[in-house]
């Protein structure tokens, strides 16, 4: 039947759309895209069947929303596949939502996870600022603090490999890094905005967290470079990155100075990892270091990492994996940079985030691996032979990481994008101490110093402001872990709601702090 289906003329194709198979949707989408008017439409009328091919209709569980919302994949192009040959083909997966009121005028912001090779749509999408959040029932309860209160928001999974994104030639997979994902985001974008193209023109936002340290600030400087020479202007305003891995050394030794403020490991434990571990030369330590990483990481093995003070799931997994050892010894086999570098070739690492539900990461998994979830997200249509994870099970390697983002950084705000940098402060994994550290060894002047932020007459977390290009502002997060929106999602969407405002400084009194 699918055969035959693909032998109708075009038009015949369009016709079937509500009831053909996701898969030939997907086809049908490419003809429409690659074909021209040839079919005698105009090219808004082409891009209008493509988009409604990528809407949500019957999301498993969804409460009922005035927004629209999209989700599918963006073909890359071959010239940007790593080995330039047409039996590449990349395909990235997206989940798109409009902002809730007045989309047509709100910035459109895309957001990024890290890991290497953790999923925005897993993470970002479903455990923190989405506006659908999964519960252990297989349902979605809306998020009162979702951030498409203020903005449109799109969710991608970068790069192939992660999530439902994918490549048929494992090559790919093999060659990933930095590079690569950078431009492979980037391309995703050129292509994205063609098919969304009231979007193009809005101010541009770039946000994610812990590794998106690297991923953010790179597609950042990719765009800024491109704009001056590319027709495919995308209008970049500024980032946010929180928890954010942006220097190898100082992102290490502030992980172990934070430990031993926070009195999770002993005064000499603290002493050896400084006198041992060589901070500059993260991929070059001795055994002995490596044997205090390893006490290091063991007291942390019944506590939450990500939050220290948040409780911890003791619920078994019941994933598409056999079992919670199967499960970890994949997650444990992966080689993932992330940071700190130093720590990325020991076993105990290599945990999974959590957030205000210990358990949550649980719920997502199973919920994005059933069938009728994948079919209403236009998900999975290769069917891949390999289980949805929030992390990645297939990426083995990663090929390229800079030890530090500090000059991109300063380069961009020379250029006078607009970066905040935030931190939750009970995150020990990138904690608050590793980002005050590398920030000041940027030696930016203050323009506002150290200050309480307030949220609702409460004190939200701390600020400083910095003078230089477009500015940089550094905020803490009271009692929130690595990742923000999950732990303090009120705060979260506060802080933001000031970020999208050019002009706008965090309340800095407790009566003038509702949002």
């Amino acid at each position: 039947m699918a055969m035959g289906l693909l032998l109708v003329p075009l038009f015949n194709v369009l016709l079937i759309l509500i009831w053909c198979t996701q898969t030939l949707v997907v086809v049908a989408v490419e003809d429409i895209a690659g074909g021209g008017n040839g079919n005698g439409m105009s090219r808004e009328a082409e891009l209008e069947v493509i988009r409604e091919a990528d809407r949500v209709i019957n999301l498993p569980g969804q409460p009922p929303v005035s927004f629209p919302h999209y989700a599918g994949y963006v073909q890359l192009p071959n010239y940007h596949n790593s080995h330039n040959t047409s039996s590449s083909s990349k395909a990235l997966f997206y989940w798109f939502f409009h902002a809730e009121q007045n989309a047509s005028s709100k910035p459109l912001v895309l957001w990024l996870n890290g890991g290497p090779g953790c999923s925005s749509v897993a993470y970002g999408a479903a455990q923190e600022l989405g506006p659908f959040l999964v519960r252990s029932n297989g349902t979605l309860i809306l998020n009162n603090f979702s951030w498409n209160k203020v903005a449109n928001v799109l969710f991608l999974e970068a790069p192939v490999g992660v999530g439902f994104s994918y490549t048929n030639n494992s090559k790919d997979v093999e060659t990933l890094g930095d590079a690569v994902t950078a431009a492979d985001s980037y391309a995703f974008l050129v292509e994205w905005f063609q098919r969304f193209p009231a979007f193009k023109s809005r101010d541009f936002y770039i946000a994610g967290e812990s590794y998106a340290g690297h991923y953010v600030p790179q597609l950042a400087d990719l765009i800024y470079q491109r704009n001056k020479h590319s027709s495919s202007y995308i209008n970049l305003k500024g980032f946010m990155i929180g928890n954010a891995v942006i220097n190898g050394p100082t992102d290490s030794r502030g992980m172990f100075d934070y430990a031993w403020s926070h009195a999770i490991i002993s005064d000499q434990l603290h002493y050896n990892l400084v006198k041992e571990c060589d901070f500059a030369h993260e991929n070059n330590q001795t055994e002995q270091c490596n044997d205090h990483m390893r006490a290091f990481l063991q007291a942390y093995s019944d506590i939450d990492i990500y939050g220290i003070y948040a409780p911890v799931c003791l619920s078994p997994s019941s994933s598409s994996s056999n079992s919670n050892k199967a499960k970890a010894s994949t997650y444990n086999s992966i080689r993932l940079l992330v940071a700190p570098r130093l720590l990325t070739q020991h076993e105990l690492w290599h945990r999974l985030p959590s957030g205000y539900d210990p358990c949550t990461e649980n719920y997502v998994e199973q919920y994005f691996n059933r069938e009728d979830v994948q079919r209403a997200l236009h998900a999975n249509v290769t069917q891949l032979s390999y289980p949805y994870t929030p992390c990645s099970g297939v990426i083995k390697g990663w090929n390229d990481s800079p030890d530090t983002l500090l000059p991109v950084i300063q380069k961009l705000l020379k250029a006078g994008l607009r970066i905040w940098i935030y931190s939750g402060d009970t995150d020990g994994r990138v904690p608050v101490t590793s980002t005050r550290y590398s920030i000041k060894k940027m030696g930016l002047r203050v323009k506002q110093e150290w200050r309480a932020w307030f949220d609702r007459g409460q004190v939200a977390g701390w600020a400083e402001t910095y003078e230089e290009g477009g500015g940089l502002t550094f905020a803490t997060v009271r009692g929130a872990g690595h990742q923000v929106p999950a732990f303090a999602p009120r705060q979260s969407l506060s802080l933001f709601t000031h970020f999208l405002s050019p002009n706008a400084t965090l309340p800095s009194s407790r009566f003038h702090s509702k949002s």
